[in-house]
């Protein structure tokens, strides 16, 4: 098994449910794990699963993080892989990853990760195939954002949701500490609103239940949402900026929650016309928080609400590392049990659930993965969050 790509609330746990599943029903399977993802299988990085560490292995869901380590690499990418030190010029990272799981006697590879990593896994799967190797991958789906496709629910997804409302409460208390703050919350999420919108659902439906002493400061209306902005929904900054004005001259402060890919477009855009390198990571990706979203919108915002004080705070490395929350550990158990039946049926894909099937946990063929899947703006819960805010 191996973990790889950023964190997310459910890779401790994820790890756990697959050594508890084996250890019940295949106990004599002999389990390996590669340490930091596949820069551990390209090096061999590899420990073993011993009798202390299966009856242990209940512990892991109460953690954040990954008991095994986690990296970016993209087996086709041999210039990264040559420049990192993981393959030697001249050698193909297929072919060293092949090699390596031959050497250590492997016939079912567990990846818990986004779609790149089950892209990974499916040209890994290919590439053994071709070459006369009988082989099973079996991923499981781990993307905060929420955005693998066909997934309906990726793992660890609702409770990076729920850790970023209570990173939001602390944060927006801030608006007690300066007359006319704008607040900006950013959080991750590439080209998927969803987490947005869920952590923006999350706060709002913690401040239309907190006893808020309606004094002052301590009011819902000061400590509530007031703008969301994710990738998938159009918005007119100066339309917004007439709207939240009316909103900072009333409360004496605006609270933003935006995702880290809206705006992106333009802030690329805007670099590239001034000459400036985008940077970008191992598969292409830009490297949103060296562009920093956050600052732009508030760049944008901050003079037009005639903000005295900005705060910029992203909370998503403090979302991701969180341990699974009941909701993600129930689904996190129904899957990897059903992704240790599948490899032990020799079943290769990613164990989801299906939205083209019904929602139906099953697996998932990897030629059907991908990621980049746009969070769907007119589900109800949005729909109420924007007409409650006035946004609608």
């Amino acid at each position: 098994m191996l973990t790889a790509g950023g964190l997310a609330p459910c890779l401790s746990s994820a790890v756990g449910g697959l050594i508890e599943r084996y250890t019940k029903v295949a106990p004599d399977v002999r389990i390996i794990a590669y340490r930091n993802g596949y820069a551990g299988l390209l090096t061999g990085d590899s420990v073993e699963v011993t009798g202390e560490v299966r009856a242990a292995a209940g512990r892991l869901h109460a953690f954040g993080g990954s008991p095994i380590g986690n990296s970016r690499v993209r087996l086709t990418n041999v210039e990264d892989c040559v420049r990192r030190g993981l393959v030697q010029p001249g050698q193909d990272p297929l072919h060293v990853a092949a090699d390596q799981l031959r050497r250590d006697g492997v016939d079912v590879l567990h990846t818990i990760g986004g779609d790149d990593t089950n892209l990974n896994a499916a040209e890994l799967v290919t590439y053994l195939r071709s070459n006369g190797y009988q082989f099973t991958v079996v991923g499981l789906p781990k993307t905060i954002d929420n955005d693998m496709v066909p997934v309906r629910q990726s793992l660890g997804a609702w409770t990076a949701a729920e850790q970023g409302g209570v990173y939001a409460r602390n944060i927006i208390a801030e608006h007690s500490s300066n007359p006319r703050m704008l607040i900006v919350h950013e959080v991750m999420g590439r080209n998927c609103g969803w987490l947005t919108a869920a952590t923006a659902f999350a706060h709002h439906q913690w401040v239309r239940s907190a006893p808020f002493a309606e004094w002052l400061e301590n009011s819902a209306a000061r400590w509530d949402v007031h703008a969301v902005f994710v990738p998938e929904r159009p918005f007119d900054i100066a339309e917004e900026a007439r709207r939240l004005r009316s909103i900072m001259d009333e409360q004496d402060c605006v609270n933003l929650f935006i995702s880290e890919g809206a705006g992106v477009q333009e802030i690329v855009a805007a670099m590239e016309a001034a000459g400036e390198d985008v940077p970008r990571d191992p598969f292409g990706h830009v490297q949103l928080d060296k562009i920093n979203p956050g600052q732009w919108f508030a760049g944008q915002f901050a003079a037009a609400l005639a903000a005295e004080k900005v705060l910029v705070q992203k909370s998503g490395y403090f979302a991701r590392s969180a341990a699974a929350n009941d909701a993600d550990l129930a689904l996190i158990r129904d899957s990897t049990t059903y992704a240790v039946d599948a490899a032990l049926r020799g079943e290769s894909g990613v164990v989801g659930q299906d939205e083209d099937r019904g929602d139906q946990l099953r697996v998932i063929e990897f030629e059907r993965i991908a990621g980049g899947k746009a969070f769907d703006t007119s589900v109800p819960w949005f729909v109420e969050l924007l007409h409650d805010l006035g946004q609608a």
